[in-house]
């Protein structure tokens, strides 16, 4: 079998493993896409404007074309603090079990426009048809009466019994919703509650042409959404409609349709996918997903003109539950969360060796250990207490972890382990679904690597679910930061997971394991030297929040952070066959002689440590007394050799003239990155005596070359 079929097999044979506990785990994710040349602000940092919505709905016709049967609807998207609209929304709608979902006329989208016809005419034929159609479906339907002359507004009724609203009622002649604030308490339609249903009809253009547009009022039941739907499809085709857009609130859900949608945010699209059954299922759509964002020239990845490689800007979270919120695994097992959390702290590659760039107690994804010792004292005597009751009910969980599970303003969007939807009373309409989103993610560069990951998180809550985990919670202290800012280290704890797995049945296989274990992008370059090879790593870096909250640099969405320092990490092996003489190889950095850790891996034996050092001077930031650090220079040198060796770890081009561009693809910016490392022998300094490092500025993993300076 070819490597794709390896991998397909075992994602199989770990949903059997995961189906034959009797567990049902779904996973959603929100894969996040970016124009990687473009320099214009919504692809740099703004979330709307330019040609991002044109090119997400050619997104979302590529999504759609792969799911025949599929339902295009523009729907009200999410309205953030300082935006006097909801944000555009394309979305999805189809059946589960692969039926189609419309049979009506195609969104503009997917449609060829015949000549124009009369729109007025049009409009008043198809409210009729339309009419007709409900009313033959028992519901009662009665025209309003507006002055709007470009539009035709029909309320319909959910039984006879509805009364109908006062002629005079404001709702009867509301705007859009496309072009109203969203409430602080989220959507609402008062109508919708009541009983009755405000549909409006208009024309809209589309790229010249004039198309049908209707207006879809709030349901919050599937079956009545669908039978409605039906009556719009029908109605349609009767009056020979060419194209429909289907616009409106958000359509509801159960677990026996999908919605997915594609909405912007600040420098991507995000789709948010709609959760899968199983992990063969997310991978599958996953693939669908990245393909229809490749065919538009949109990438999960950024690459910079030094050949360093980052996500494409958003976040690559995964979200676990269930069909509903009374079948989440979280709250159909009640102790599980409490053990996930238990298991997490104790395995911090799960909350960095995936992660995205700004990690740590000021970053995007905060550990439940990373708001200091009096929130960790209380999180051991919380999770005590969960231990100690009989039952637990929803409410007693979500209240017991929320105030630890968020970052330390309390934002629980900043957490590892975002529980806001789990049982939220404070959340309208969205905080109890029994959902977990995992956050330490970012955005993988291949469906595989995405679905690796659903497949690592879903085996683990398996294991969890099934079984006991009394270990308590482990006060890192400072080696949190220090040894898990090494990707050494994040590799050997993600072997422990892995073999805890193994232990329990839940094994992943070697597939899945090999997809897990690729780090390319961290891969700075390697060098061979006379009797070992030296490899460069980018580590992990924990920058700090600036300034005070007050300050006009931290108002809006955006938070001002020092992102000057650098780490890496040194790994020095011995070439086979000679692994009699490579342990009298030196490392001096600064004439220092680092005190290289001895380890060993699935290679053999090896060295450790890693450097940390000012990279730049930013505009703003922490120590305006420090300058730049980079180039660093390594010396390497053993006593059986008459020559020194000089590495050199540039931040750009060694020759400091200008990239010719960005790099084309990931193989180029890996090949630049490698050019980056120089290698300079000279002759051996005899009279080099190494210098003692600073106190404050070494501990047992990293080199601090900022306290040099000091």
């Amino acid at each position: 079998m070819g490597s794709h079929d390896e991998f397909d097999a075992a994602v199989r044979r770990h949903d059997a493993r995961v189906a034959a506990l009797g567990l049902t785990i779904w996973a959603g994710s929100e894969p996040t896409f970016t124009d990687r040349s473009a320099q214009t602000p919504e692809w740099l940092s703004q979330a709307l404007g330019g040609d991002k919505a044109p090119r997400a709905e050619d997104v979302l016709g590529g999504i759609c074309r792969r799911f025949p049967g599929s339902m295009v609807m523009r729907s009200v998207g999410r309205q953030y603090p300082g935006e006097e609209r909801p944000r555009w929304n394309f979305g999805i709608y189809r059946h589960r079990d692969e039926t189609a979902a419309w049979h009506g006329p195609p969104d503009p989208l997917l449609a060829q426009f015949p000549p124009e016809t009369d729109p007025a005419a049009s409009l008043d034929a198809w409210a009729a048809a339309l009419g007709t159609e409900l009313e033959a479906r028992g519901y009662p339907v009665s025209p309003v009466a507006t002055d709007d002359a470009p539009m035709r507004r029909l309320l319909m009724r959910a039984n006879a019994d509805v009364a109908l609203p006062d002629p005079r009622d404001a709702c009867l002649t509301r705007s859009s919703v496309h072009d109203r604030a969203t409430p602080p308490g989220g959507l609402c339609d008062e109508l919708a509650e009541a009983g009755a249903y405000l549909f409006m009809l208009g024309m809209q253009a589309f790229d010249g042409q004039s198309t049908a547009r209707i207006e879809l009022p709030m349901f919050n039941q599937v079956p009545m959404f669908l039978d409605v739907l039906g009556c719009v499809a029908q109605a349609a085709r009767t009056c020979h409609l060419p194209s429909l857009v289907l616009a409106g609130y958000p359509p509801p859900v159960d677990d026996t349709v999908e919605w997915t949608t594609v909405t912007p945010d600040p420098a991507v699209i995000e789709i948010n996918s709609a959760p899968s059954v199983d992990a063969e299922h997310f991978l599958r759509c996953s693939r669908e997903i990245y393909a229809a964002a490749e065919a538009q020239g949109l990438a999960p990845y950024r690459l910079y003109f030094n050949g360093a490689v980052a996500d494409s800007g958003g976040g690559g979270q995964i979200t676990l539950g269930g069909p509903s919120p009374e079948a989440s695994p979280f709250l159909h097992e009640a102790r599980l969360l409490p053990r996930l959390v238990r298991f997490f702290n104790r395995h911090p590659a799960l909350s960095y060796l995936y992660c995205h760039d700004f990690v740590g107690g000021s970053g995007q994804s905060v550990r439940a250990d990373e708001r200091g010792t009096d929130a960790f004292d209380e999180l051991e005597l919380a999770l005590a207490l969960l231990d100690r009751q009989a039952e637990l009910s929803p409410e007693l969980l979500w209240h017991s972890l929320a105030s630890f599970l968020c970052d330390t303003s309390g934002n629980s969007h900043r957490a590892e382990m975002n529980i806001e939807k789990l049982w939220n009373p404070f959340l309208a309409g969205r905080g109890k679904l029994g959902l977990v989103e995992f956050r330490a993610l970012r955005m993988q560069h291949t469906p595989e690597r995405a679905t690796a990951l659903v497949c690592l998180l879903r085996g683990i809550t398996a294991m969890l679910a099934r079984g006991h985990y009394t270990l308590p919670l482990m006060d890192w202290g400072r080696e949190l930061h220090e040894r898990f800012a090494l990707p050494f280290y994040l590799e050997q704890d993600l072997d422990a997971v892995l073999k805890t797995l193994d232990s329990t049945g839940l094994g992943l296989g070697e597939a899945i394991h090999a997809v897990l274990h690729r780090e390319e992008f961290r891969q700075w370059g390697q060098l061979a030297l006379p009797g070992c090879r030296l490899e460069v790593r980018r580590a992990l870096e924990f920058w700090p929040l600036l300034g005070d909250a007050a300050s006009p640099e931290q108002r809006g969405s955006s938070r001002l952070v020092d992102a000057s320092t650098a780490r890496v990490e040194l790994r020095l092996r011995p070439q086979q066959g000679r692994e009699s003489d490579w342990h009298g190889w030196q490392v001096l950095v600064a004439g220092i002689d680092l005190p290289m850790r001895q380890e060993r891996d699935s290679e053999g034996a090896l060295k450790v440590f890693g450097l940390r050092y000012r990279s730049f001077v930013p505009g703003w930031g922490l120590h305006p007394a420090l300058g730049a650090q980079a180039p660093v220079q390594l010396l390497l040198r053993h006593r059986a050799h008459s020559a020194d060796y000089l590495v050199t770890l540039h931040e750009w081009r060694p020759d400091g003239e200008a990239y010719p561009g960005m790099p084309d693809n990931l193989a180029d910016a890996s090949r630049r990155r490698a050019e980056r490392i120089t290698l300079d022998i000279l002759p051996r300094d005899p009279d080099l005596i190494p210098r003692s490092a600073p106190a404050h500025g070494l501990d047992p993993f990293c080199l601090d070359l900022r306290a040099l300076s000091c």
